[in-house]
This record gives structure tokens, C-alpha cells and sequence, in this order.
């Protein structure tokens, strides 16, 4: 019998057994995973997020933890390391007993040399998680001065004295459970002669119009010998023969004649070449896309511009935040992160902003940004609270700083590097550091430092933010009420209770957080409370709200601009119209001011569990309310109705974010009460590529008492639109019944429903809604007497035959009224 020899990469991914460290709990685990979804589906937690079971789980982070399992090895001579990443956070890695590792960067990728612990036969590896929160209350207590952390966001204490999700700790939005696991590769790895540490790529665009790519490609080898390493841009290979040990930077020049650029959505195609940098052993493959990108800051008469600049054009940059696809890990996929990102794309965004209280996402992330065209604002991962500047700390940012740079640099979504989200800002949160400023305002410089000078050494010439927001650079003011140069967070309508017409108060350069809170959809409630939980202060409802006085502030809301819903169901579909309104006043406004503002990103794209939040999508991934209104005031060719600052006036906002003149045919009317449409006047407009222009201008006075001004418009390319303004609030309409009709139709070739829906009146935020899962071709629509609308569901999984979903039809009317 022939002895079979043993591979020189295993995958250690896969069950292992799963045990509390004092010996009372045992189960099985899947690696990659978190151990609360170990423990729940081993039925021996409930499910963290229904009902209040988030303070039924709460233990499990207190306690420590071992992940074990076995694996053969035939053979045992040579070189073997173990290659780790995602490891969540503070842990210890034995292989047969021996100490392999000790980590404590969960930002981190791991490969520590395992030669001399193996043997032929059985192996073990054992994994020892500390307890993440006994660790940060320990740390702290080393710390030289106290480091205060943002007790608001984080109710488990000291969460950033490590280098793992600050969000995991609580947030605003997020369960607080401090998830502990392994969410990356494991793996047991021969090194043969070299291994490929990073593959970073540099372009240089040529007067010309060629691009040289230069290839740099670090080996590791842990003895002197020579390594074969090819390089292959579509088709194009070379071998090169290199003397390695320790770290080798192996370069190659690609000379492209006739580049195809990549573009953001919108703006032109993604095109790719295909890059692979391989050696006997190891091959790494990257999509390349050519493009050049520059931040404008250069000063002006209102302070200094913020505008990225792709390819030698300025792109207005239409997007929202991202937060992680799911507070714990085993429940996420790269298919739910593609259905996020997709429907990011569908709602005309060509921007995401990687929030700095999460992770850097894992490689497939950034690939679908590549191919849908997203430009990523990536923060570094530090939120909201001040961090250590002890000299171990910045080690640790350090090594981490490089490798993510290295690892993601070749992206060519990636659009900035910005070192941290609103620790300027925290410098004035703090009790301690209000008192002595100077102090904590020189540990976060130093901080802030140590990652620039990462990033410049990692990437020479990376585009560099350092704060978010922030008026420039080593600029420590407030950013979030100047608006005059860099980027801005506007956080007073919500935060300080502002009207919605506040936002028009600002003249951002681009604004990078603002949002507005609205409750997850009625399906999506279902998932988590009781009918008897369905009242907006019940003790579900309220835990399931974690921003304080957020459900008030929702309420409060709903009292100054609408009448109050008559049950609950139509309170959630209340709450996302608002959220939608606000969001809708900020985009337009903003837009209108191009160039002067050049991006708007709001607050949030989605959520990490089910919750009250001020996400576009639900978690899971449906569209609430303000999404199809996203998809409509994100469009590239936009109209909108601004009213002027006396309120004697409304300008039309003609807004056209594509490279080619766009003309307009613009109807706009009068709707009354009853649905009627009554016709005021036709405008023709033309407005310039990337630019903003009036297409028309009304008084105020032509609107009569219990009227709306209602538009239509169609623009050369194709696209068009419509919309309705109404001079007061919606509470003061004297609304009539909307007499909607329905019908629909299984469509067999598609598997999608058609719906038609017929107003007999006038019908506001026409919303569809339904317990099957699926995507609406449009929804939140408005509708004049005898008008109809054809609506195509798609659901998410097929259906039966013959079971088509049960529809629910909400309007503003009925909403309000209990006719």
C-alpha cells in the first residue's frame, strides 16, 4: 500500500469542538464563526436578537474559551507556519501544547513558524480566547492616564483598549455583546523556498496617455535560496529568478499603450486587467483597474474645496455609510454583502464610506466595490472614543496600518484613506479631556501620526484624510458646524431636534455623516417581537432602539409635520416616510449647490441586526421607504423644488451629474385635495455636464391653501422624474380618501408579480408592503385621481405556484385617518 504524502496546505476551516474554559459548557463550533452563534445553535442560548435575549447573553463574552480539533500529518520535515486573520481578539494558539501565538490584533493577519511543534501522525491545535472585556478593563487599568470611551455608543466598558470592533462593544444601533471568534482563513502552510507576504501595485499615467504599472511583490523566505516568481497582466507573463531570505520586494514594470480606464458608477465602464504574481507554491490574483484620483482641497472664497477628481473629472459622490453586514459574524455572507452592495449601486450611489467603529471588510467586499463601480472611503478602525498612545499600542497600529494598506491598495475603489471617524471631536466629550486638553490632544496626534506614517510608507502618495470630519489637515476644530472647507457631520436635526429645514441652513463641501432615524419594517419587527410587543414604548421595542430618546425624538417628529398615525403598523410606515423626507431635503438642497458641495453621504446604508436605525435598508436587506426615495434623489439627471430663504419663492434644481449637456422638459401643476392635477406651467431647461443649474422659478403665492405643487419632468438621456413640494406640513392637509385599487398577476417567465395600483384621489407615499421577502421596481409614490402605477415584485426566493404574497397598501391618508 502506497503511503500518500502529505499536502503542503491543509485548511483547518471547519467544525471544531467548542468549550468554556472552567470545563461547563461543550459544543461544536464552525470556523470561520462567532461563539454566540455556536452556543444558539447548539440550543444553548436563545437567539441574541429576538425579543430582550440580548441581556440574557450578555455572559458569554464575560467567560474564556477554547476551540480544539486534530489533524495528520504524514511527513513533518521542512518549513510549516500557520496562516490566521480575522482573529477576534485576544488569543492564545497552541499547537500539540507548544504556544504558537499570542494575539491580540483582530485587524491582523498571523503566520507564526509551527516547524518544530508538529509530528508525523496526530496533531492538535487549540485555540484560548480571553475574555475580551476582562481584558480591556485590565488594560485600562495599565494605561499611564485614563482613557475615556463613549459610554453613549458603548455600554460594555473600555472596548477601546483593543484592536477589534469598537461597535461589537454597543453602539447606537448595534447589540451589545462583544462577539468573540474567528472569522478569516486558518490554515497549516508548508513554506517552500518563498511565500508571498503582499502583492501592491503603483500607477504611473503618462502624458501620453499610457500607464506603467509597477508590480512589487514582498517574499518571505525563511533561508537563503532562489525563487522562481511570475508575473502576468492578461497575457503578458515573466519570469524572474530572485535571491530571497527574510523579506524580498521582487518589482516588475507593465508598460500599457492603450489603457481602458476604470470608472465609478455612472461615470464610465469598470474595466479590469487580470494581475497574478505566482511562484511554484503561491500565486496571489488581483483585478486591476487603471485610473488616476485626486482629493481637490485648494482654497476658496467660502474656505477650501473637498471634491475627488477620477481620471481627470470631478465627481460628485452620491453614497452612504457602511456598518457591518452583520453584528455577528456567522450570519453574514459575501451573498448578503452582494445583495447590500447591490442595491447601493440600484439606488444611483457611487460611493460607499467604510465606517471607522467596524472592520476593514474582507477581501471579497472590496472586489464587488471594483466591479460595481464604488468608490470606498476607508476609515481606519477607530471611533468615537479616545485611544491609547503607550508605545506597545502604536506597535500594534503600526503592524496593523501596514498590512491592511498592502492588502487593499490595489483597489481601485478605494478612493481615501481617513484615519479615524470623530476622535477630534471626542477630545470635547470627555470630562477628562476637557480638563486637560493638552494632554489628550498630544496622545491623539500621536496616534494619528503613527497611522499617517503607516500609510505613507505602506502606499508613497496614498490619498490621506486624517479625520472624519475635519476642516484640513492638523486642523482641530468643529467640523461638525463649519462648512466651509473639508468634510462635514450634520447631526443637528436629529441630535438637536432641528427642523428638517435646517439643513438647508449649511453649505457643506461635502457632507460625510448626516441621517435620520426611522423603525425597521413590519416583516422585519416580526422577526424579533410578540403582538403584544407591536407598541413603540414596550420594553422589546425599546431595547430594540439604542439610541436614547430615539423613539421620542421619531414621535416628536411625526407631532410637527404629520398627523399621528392611527395604529402601529402605520407609525413604521410613517417613521420611514419622514426618515426619507429628511434625508430627501438635506440631497437636494445640497446637490443644488454643486459645485460648491461635492458629496453627500448619508448616514446609514444598513444595519447589523433588526433595529430602529437610521439605515436606508433593513436588516436582511430590504428596502425601507427612504431607499426608493434614495434611488430617485441620487439619480445622475435630477429636479427638485428648493424654497427660498424668505419661503416667498421655489426654485426648480435642475442637477446633471453625467459628461454630456442634458435638456429637460419640466410640467409642473397644482394637485388639489381630491387628486385633481391642474396645469401651471411647461418649462424647458438645459443644464451643462457636471453642473447645477434654476430651471425655473414659482412664488409661493401661486400655490393656493390646500394645494400641493406637483412636478414631471424628462431629460434627453432617458431619464426623468417626479416629484411634490408642499408649502407648510402635511398636517395641515385637509387629505381625502386616496380610493386605491389593486390588481396583480404572476408573471410565469419571470417568477415576478405585477401590480397595478389605481388612485381614485390623491394618493401620497403610496407603499407596498409584504411578509415575503423581495424588491419593489418602485414604491413610496405619489398618484393624482385616475392615475396608475405598475409595480414589478420581485421576491427573494421563488414561490409556490399558485400562492402568490398577501399585499399591504399604505398611504398618507389612510395612515392618518381611521375612516
Amino acid at each position: 500500500m502506497t503511503q500518500q504524502s502529505t499536502p503542503s496546505d491543509i485548511d483547518l476551516c471547519g467544525s471544531w469542538q467548542l468549550t468554556s474554559v472552567d470545563g461547563e459548557i461543550k459544543s461544536v463550533i464552525a470556523l470561520p464563526g462567532d461563539v454566540h452563534t455556536a452556543l444558539h445553535r447548539a440550543k444553548l442560548i436563545p437567539d441574541p436578537y429576538f425579543g430582550r435575549n440580548e441581556e440574557k447573553v450578555q455572559w458569554v463574552a464575560q467567560r474564556e474559551w477554547a476551540v480544539e480539533r486534530s489533524f495528520t500529518l504524514q511527513e513533518v520535515e521542512g518549513d510549516w507556519y500557520l496562516d490566521i486573520d480575522y482573529l477576534d481578539t485576544v488569543a492564545s494558539v497552541y499547537v500539540n501544547g507548544f504556544l504558537a501565538l499570542e494575539a491580540d490584533n483582530s485587524f491582523r493577519r498571523y503566520r507564526p513558524d509551527v516547524s518544530s511543534m508538529l509530528k508525523p501522525g496526530d496533531n492538535s491545535i487549540r485555540i484560548v480566547f480571553a475574555s475580551n472585556v476582562a481584558v480591556g478593563a485590565a488594560r485600562q487599568k495599565q494605561q499611564p492616564f485614563y482613557i475615556p470611551y463613549s459610554t453613549g455608543n458603548s455600554p460594555i466598558p473600555d472596548g477601546n483598549m483593543l484592536r477589534k470592533p469598537q461597535c461589537h462593544f454597543g453602539w447606537d444601533w448595534n447589540i451589545a455583546i462583544a462577539p468573540l471568534g474567528l472569522y478569516g482563513t486558518i490554515a497549516l502552510r508548508k513554506l517552500e523556498t518563498a511565500r508571498i507576504e503582499h502583492v501592491v501595485t503603483r500607477q504611473t499615467h503618462n502624458n501620453d496617455g499610457s500607464v506603467d504599472l509597477m508590480v512589487t511583490a514582498s517574499l518571505f523566505a525563511k533561508h537563503a535560496g532562489i525563487a522562481q516568481v511570475y508575473f502576468d497582466l492578461d497575457g503578458e507573463r515573466v519570469r524572474l529568478d530572485v535571491g530571497v531570505k527574510g523579506e524580498t520586494d521582487v518589482h516588475h514594470l507593465f508598460h500599457i499603450d492603450n489603457p481602458r480606464l476604470w470608472w465609478p458608477s455612472g461615470s464610465g465602464e469598470q474595466a479590469f486587467y487580470r494581475l497574478s504574481v505566482e511562484t511554484p507554491t503561491d500565486d496571489v490574483i488581483k483585478q486591476i483597474g487603471l485610473r488616476t484620483i485626486e482629493l481637490v482641497t485648494t482654497p476658496d472664497a467660502a474656505g477650501s474645496r473637498f471634491a475627488f477628481k477620477v481620471n481627470g473629472r470631478e465627481i460628485f459622490c452620491r453614497g452612504a455609510n457602511w456598518i457591518p453586514a452583520d453584528a455577528l459574524y456567522s450570519l453574514s455572507s459575501p451573498e448578503k454583502t452582494e445583495d447590500l452592495l447591490q442595491s447601493a449601486k440600484a439606488a444611483n450611489m457611487n460611493m460607499i464610506r467604510v465606517w471607522g467603529g467596524g472592520f476593514y471588510e474582507q477581501d471579497h467586499f472590496y472586489d464587488l466595490c471594483d466591479r460595481l463601480g464604488l468608490m470606498v472611503w476607508q476609515d481606519f478602525m477607530f471611533a468615537c472614543n479616545l485611544y491609547p498612545s503607550t508605545e506597545d499600542f502604536l506597535e500594534n497600529v503600526t503592524i496593523e496600518v501596514d498590512y491592511q494598506v498592502r492588502r487593499l491598495s490595489s483597489h481601485p475603489s478605494i478612493a481615501l484613506w481617513c484615519g479615524d471617524n470623530e476622535l477630534v471631536g471626542a477630545l470635547t466629550w470627555f470630562e477628562e479631556s476637557r480638563k486637560d486638553r493638552d494632554r489628550y490632544l498630544v496622545s491623539y496626534d500621536r496616534l494619528n501620526r503613527t497611522i499617517e506614517q503607516a500609510v505613507k510608507k505602506a502606499l508613497p502618495g496614498a490619498l490621506w484624510w486624517p479625520s472624519s470630519p475635519a476642516s484640513g489637515y492638523l486642523d482641530f476644530g468643529d467640523a461638525w458646524h463649519a462648512d466651509g472647507s473639508g468634510d462635514m457631520h450634520y447631526w443637528s436635526v436629529w441630535h438637536e431636534n432641528k427642523s428638517f429645514d435646517n439643513y438647508r441652513s449649511v453649505r457643506p463641501r461635502f457632507c460625510s455623516e448626516f441621517g435620520f432615524q426611522s423603525y425597521t419594517s413590519l416583516p422585519v419587527i416580526r422577526t424579533y417581537a410578540e403582538e403584544k410587543d407591536m407598541n413603540v414604548a414596550s420594553p422589546v421595542m425599546e431595547l430594540h432602539q439604542k439610541n436614547a430618546g430615539g423613539n421620542e425624538r421619531i414621535a416628536g417628529t411625526m407631532f410637527r409635520y404629520f398627523r399621528f398615525p392611527k395604529d402601529f403598523p402605520n407609525f413604521v410606515y410613517l417613521s420611514q416616510i419622514q426618515q426619507g423626507l429628511a434625508i430627501k431635503t438635506a440631497v437636494e438642497y445640497w446637490r443644488s449647490l454643486k459645485p460648491h458641495c461635492m458629496g453627500t453621504i448619508y448616514w446609514q446604508l444598513n444595519d447589523t441586526w433588526p433595529v430602529a436605525s437610521w439605515s436606508s435598508l433593513d436588516y436582511g436587506g430590504r428596502w425601507k421607504a427612504m431607499h426608493y426615495l434614495v434611488k430617485r434623489f441620487f439619480q445622475p439627471v435630477a429636479v427638485a423644488a428648493i424654497p427660498s430663504d424668505d419661503g416667498k419663492t421655489i426654485r426648480f434644481s435642475f442637477v446633471n451629474d453625467t459628461l454630456a449637456d442634458v435638456s429637460a422638459d419640466l410640467s409642473i401643476s397644482i394637485l388639489t385635495m381630491k387628486g385633481e392635477r391642474k396645469h401651471l406651467k411647461d418649462v424647458q431647461a438645459v443644464c451643462s455636464p457636471d453642473a447645477a443649474v434654476t430651471a425655473a422659478t414659482i412664488d409661493v403665492s401661486e400655490i393656493a391653501e390646500g394645494t400641493l405643487l406637483a412636478w414631471q419632468f424628462t431629460a434627453s438621456n432617458g431619464m426623468g422624474g417626479e416629484g411634490h413640494y408642499v408649502s407648510g406640513t402635511y398636517k395641515a392637509l385637509e387629505l381625502e380618501p386616496s380610493g386605491l385599487t389593486v390588481t396583480h398577476e404572476y408573471v410565469e417567465a419571470s417568477g415576478a408579480v405585477d401590480i397595478n395600483v389605481t388612485a381614485g384621489g390623491l394618493a401620497l407615499f403610496v407603499m407596498i408592503e409584504s411578509e415575503t421577502d423581495g424588491k419593489y421596481s418602485d414604491n413610496a409614490f405619489d398618484l393624482a385621481s385616475g392615475e396608475s402605477r405598475r409595480i414589478t415584485f420581485t421576491p427573494a426566493q421563488q414561490l409556490e405556484r399558485g400562492r402568490l404574497p398577501e399585499f399591504r397598501f399604505y398611504d398618507l391618508h389612510s395612515c392618518q385617518s381611521a375612516d
